[in-house]
């Protein structure tokens, strides 16, 4: 599934126009389309954030926003976990994950991840290492869970 994948790693201000296009509209395909989900995706924190971005063949296939210790928690942070509809049922998802917390832990040094994960997909989450501690949430109509992976 990874085969001709290319990660790029970068801050919001080394994303190119392209880049920027490409992720925010891989976002709306699936967070707001596929999901039937009326919400404010740019929520003005992706100037604070590492972006990931899984290039096969000049497409974005799969994508992550990481953040820092305390911006959107007091952990550091991974959110809009997102892969291309056409790119899915391989373990796309799976490669992305774990390529989120290899860069996070990177960039920012071992220490716990805390996410905020839609609620069916606690199993996937838990197969990273993250567990549900117990903070359930509606968030624009979805049930979330709060998980933490430690350091």
């Amino acid at each position: 599934m990874s085969e001709g994948l290319q990660w790029q790693w970068l801050r919001f201000d080394q994303l190119s126009r392209e880049q920027l296009y490409a992720l925010l509209r891989l976002r709306s395909e699936v967070f707001v389309v596929e999901q039937n989900c009326v919400f404010q995706d740019m929520d003005g924190l992706d100037d604070q954030a590492m972006h990931l971005l899984g290039v096969r063949a000049s497409e974005l296939v799969a994508y992550v926003r990481c953040f820092p210790k305390g911006v959107t928690f007091a952990e550091a942070s991974i959110g809009r976990v997102v892969t291309r509809q056409s790119a899915r049922g391989g373990g796309m998802g799976h490669v992305l994950m774990a390529e989120a917390i290899r860069a996070l832990v990177a960039e920012w040094g071992a220490q716990p991840i805390r996410i905020g994960a839609q609620a069916h997909l606690k199993d996937f989450y838990q197969r990273h290492g993250f567990a549900d501690v117990g903070k359930p949430y509606l968030e624009d109509g979805i049930p979330h869970l709060e998980m933490l992976r430690p350091a």
